[in-house]
């Protein structure tokens, strides 16, 4: 084409608007993918799958909002913030510049979690000692059994009575894991009947995104099983000051907004970094935690990817446990989760132990 033609054609084209055509991708939020699927035979992936000759795209699927109907069942999103949710929007400003009040008032960690994790890191500390300072919490010592003896994992048909028994058969570091586990479990608990199926949904979900990361990597387990049951920390707080503002409000105000649930989902992962810090765990907790909460990118290596593909996992199981799941969208997010169908299947058995 001479030059005189091309002036005339790209003339023509800015005049009517024309543009060359594109493939523009939206970027993932850390709870799953938002844009619409449209298979393309460049795509590694997809292309090792057969391909029907007529393909009927996947709706956009928001995962964090059907993973918040599990949380709130009750409530019908609406697009306007109420009275309630307005007073806990500025309760979690508030937090975020000063996480010390939330850390010390709202969801303060036990202080057994860090001598006792130091504890039963060390190959070299007394066996007699470790026991003796896990059975001065009587609470602690009946989590940690309930643990070695729930299906899930469960090693023989005899049961473990002992915590003794429990360390011989299990080891230091999966027995670190369940001390660590049931630690974490009076941080979670959540006194209202009317909202205990948030806590409880919550804490399955921290457990097994703990469990799935632990399994997905080989780089250090111990500390990616942490990190996945910390990740949820800051939305659990946010949670509890919905439960203080809940006092105020009016009795038919509930959270329904789709601006809280947005501030649920990333506010909190946030927070939960600032908790880690104020916590003083190792900076690789709030450093991994940082990552996750930038919520339009997914994580690219490090513990923060594994905790973010756990994540996505988990919250597919459930979501497919309670059918609010459809076959082809939960195809859609394995792909994100880099995982074929058949090992997902395998999980999912796992999970619904929980």
């Amino acid at each position: 084409m001479s030059g005189h033609k091309k002036l005339i054609s790209k003339a023509f084209k800015k005049l009517f608007n024309i543009r060359e055509q594109v493939v523009i991708e939206k970027p993932k939020s850390f709870s799953g993918s938002m844009e619409q699927f449209h298979p393309r035979q460049s795509d590694s992936i997809v292309a090792s799958r057969p391909q029907p000759v007529t393909q009927t795209p996947v709706a956009a699927i928001d995962l964090s909002a059907l993973f918040y109907s599990l949380l709130f069942p009750s409530t019908q999103l609406s697009g306007t913030a109420n009275e309630l949710e307005k007073n806990v929007f500025r309760r979690v400003e508030a937090a975020l510049a000063s996480p010390k009040a939330i850390a010390e008032r709202v969801l303060k960690l036990p202080t057994q979690v860090a001598a006792l994790d130091k504890q039963l890191a060390d190959e070299n500390s007394d066996t007699k000692a470790l026991l003796a300072l896990i059975e001065k919490d009587p609470v602690l010592s009946v989590e940690v059994l309930k643990l070695c003896n729930s299906p899930l994992f469960k090693r023989s048909d005899k049961e473990v009575t002992s915590l003794q028994q429990a360390l011989v058969q299990l080891g230091r570091e999966q027995m670190r894991r369940f001390v660590t586990t049931a630690m974490m479990r009076k941080v979670i608990d959540i006194q209202p009947i009317y909202f205990r199926r948030f806590g409880s949904q919550v804490w399955r979900h921290s457990m097994q995104v703990a469990y799935l990361s632990c399994e997905l990597t080989q780089d250090d387990p111990d500390t990616a099983f942490l990190l996945g049951l910390l990740h949820d920390v800051g939305k659990i707080a946010i949670f509890k000051l919905l439960l203080e503002a809940f006092k105020q409000a009016e009795p038919s105000e509930q959270p329904c907004s789709s601006l809280f649930r947005q501030v649920m989902t990333a506010k909190s992962l946030s927070l939960s970094a600032l908790l880690a810090r104020y916590w003083e765990l190792p900076s690789l907790f709030e450093s991994e935690l940082s990552r996750l909460a930038i919520v339009d990118s997914k994580p690219i290596g490090g513990h923060a990817e594994v905790v973010w593909r756990a994540n996505l996992i988990s919250e597919c199981s459930m979501l497919l446990e309670a059918g609010k799941l459809l076959p082809e969208q939960l195809d859609r997010l394995l792909i994100d989760a880099s995982i074929d169908s058949e090992t997902f299947e395998q999980m999912h058995q796992k999970l619904v132990q929980f």
